[in-house]
C-alpha cells in the first residue's frame, strides 16, 4: 500500500488526469441528458471538456489553468451555458492556486473570481420564483464554498512555508554544527599535536645528548658515563610519566591518570626543568624579576612549554658549548619571558612562516599556544650571534 502511496506522489498529473475524467463523465451525462438544443448541448459539451482540462492540468500550470477558468465563465454567461457538475472545476483551480504558491496576482484573482461567482450566476440564471433577497442570500450561500477554497489553500501554502523555513533552518543549523565540529576535532589535534611535541621533543632531545655523551665518556670516564644512564634513565620515566598522562586525556577526556588528577605544568616548575636541563649538559642562567603571583593554568601551561622548547631547541640547534639563559619578568600586567642562546641558532626557515619541510614544529606551537591566551611572541636571531625567544603573556585574576 506504501509503495501505491508513493507512486501517486510521484506521479500527480495523472492523479488529477483520473479525477478529470470522473469529472468529464458526470459532466457529459449531465450535458447529454439537458432538456436543450442540439446547438446548446455541443456549446455545454466544449465548456465541460474544457473544465475537465483544467483539472487534468491544474497542478502542471495553475496560473493558466486559472485565466482559462476565467475564460469560461465568462464564455457560459454569454453563451447562457447553465451551472452544470463541470463547474466544480472552478472550486478546484481556486484552492490550487491559493496553495501552490505562484504568483499573488493570480491567488487574488482566484479570491475575487470566487466571490464573483455565484453572485454573477444568480443573476444570470435566477431561482424561479425566488424574491431579489432570495437571490442575494443565495448567491452570498454560494460563495461560500468559493471562498473556503482559497482559505484552505491559501493556509496550506503557509504551512508548507513555515515548514520549509524549519527545514532550511534545520538544514542550516546542522551545517554550523559539522563546521562548529571540524573546526573543535582541528583545534583537538593541534592540541594534541603540541602536547605530543613538547613531552618528546624535550625529553628525547635529553635523552640523545646523555646518550651521545655516556658512548663518548664510557671508557675513559666510566663514572660519567653512569651518571649519563642514570639522567637517561629518569628522563625515560619522566617522558613516560607525561605520555601515560596524555593518553589519560585522550581516552577520557580529562586529566586524570588512575583516577587521581594529574597537574600540568606551571611556572613553579620551570625551575626544575631547567636544573634538568643542567644536568643534560646545557649551561642555563635562570632568574625570576618582580612579585610572583596567581596565573591562570593556561598561562602557567604556556609558559611552561615555552621555556621548555626554546631550551630544546638551544640544546639542538646551538651547538657545542652553548649557553642560554631564562628570564620571568612579573609586569603589573603581564608575565614577560625571555629566552636566549649564545649558540649558531636556528636557520631561517625554521622560525619564518611555522617552518620548512616538516621542521619548525615548536616555534608553531608556541605562536598557538601565545595566541590562545591572547599573548604575543616574538622569535628569532640575535643581534650578537645565537638566539632569542620573546613573549608576553596578559596576566589575568586566577579563579
Amino acid at each position: 500500500m506504501q509503495r501505491f502511496y508513493d507512486f501517486l506522489r510521484r506521479h500527480p498529473t495523472g492523479v488529477d488526469t483520473f479525477w478529470a475524467v470522473m469529472l468529464l463523465g458526470v459532466s457529459l451525462l449531465w450535458a447529454v441528458t439537458a432538456e436543450t438544443g442540439v446547438g446548446d448541448r455541443l456549446r455545454a459539451i466544449g465548456v465541460v471538456v474544457l473544465l475537465s482540462l483544467v483539472v487534468a492540468l491544474r497542478r502542471r500550470a495553475p496560473a493558466g489553468m486559472l485565466l482559462l477558468v476565467v475564460a469560461l465563465g465568462v464564455v457560459q454567461l454569454a453563451l447562457d451555458v447553465a451551472v452544470n457538475p463541470g463547474d466544480f472545476a472552478m472550486l478546484v483551480i481556486i484552492y490550487t492556486v491559493a496553495a501552490e504558491g505562484g504568483p499573488r496576482w493570480a491567488s487574488r484573482l482566484a479570491l475575487v473570481g470566487g466571490l464573483f461567482a455565484a453572485p454573477l450566476s444568480q443573476l444570470r440564471w435566477p431561482v424561479d420564483g425566488a424574491s431579489t433577497f432570495g437571490r442575494v442570500f443565495a448567491g452570498v450561500v454560494l460563495a461560500v464554498p468559493f471562498v473556503l477554497a482559497w482559505v484552505l489553500g491559501d493556509s496550506l501554502r503557509t504551512r508548507r512555508a513555515y515548514f520549509d523555513q524549519l527545514e532550511e533552518r534545520a538544514t542550516r543549523l546542522e551545517k554550523e554544527r559539522e563546521a562548529q565540529a571540524k573546526v573543535a576535532v582541528a583545534a583537538e589535534r593541534a592540541r594534541i599535536a603540541r602536547e605530543l611535541h613538547d613531552v618528546v621533543a624535550h625529553n628525547v632531545s635529553v635523552m640523545v645528548v646523555q646518550a651521545d655523551g655516556a658512548a663518548y665518556v664510557l671508557d675513559a670516564a666510566p663514572d660519567q658515563a653512569k651518571q649519563a644512564l642514570e639522567t637517561i634513565s629518569s628522563t625515560g620515566r619522566q617522558a613516560l610519566a607525561e605520555m601515560r598522562r596524555l593518553l589519560g586525556v585522550l581516552r577520557t577526556g580529562d586529566t586524570r591518570e588512575g583516577g587521581e588528577y594529574v597537574p600540568q605544568p606551571d611556572v613553579d616548575q620551570i625551575e626544575d626543568l631547567v636544573e634538568q636541563v643542567r644536568r643534560a649538559g646545557l649551561t642555563v642562567d635562570f632568574r625570576i624579576e618582580g612579585t610572583a603571583r596567581p596565573l591562570p593554568s593556561g598561562v602557567e601551561l604556556t609558559a611552561y612549554r615555552i621555556v621548555q622548547e626554546a631550551l630544546t631547541n638551544s640544546r639542538k640547534h646551538g651547538g657545542p658549548d652553548v649557553g642560554a639563559s631564562v628570564r620571568l619578568v612579573y609586569f603589573d600586567d603581564g608575565l614577560g619571558l625571555l629566552v636566549e642562546d649564545d649558540g649558531r641558532g636556528a636557520t631561517h626557515e625554521l622560525y619564518e612562516d611555522g617552518g620548512a619541510d616538516g621542521r619548525g614544529h615548536g616555534l608553531i606551537g608556541m605562536r598557538e599556544r601565545v595566541g590562545m591566551v591572547g599573548g604575543t611572541l616574538d622569535a628569532g636571531p640575535r643581534p650578537g650571534g645565537g638566539f632569542r625567544i620573546s613573549a608576553l603573556l596578559p596576566l589575568k585574576p586566577a579563579h
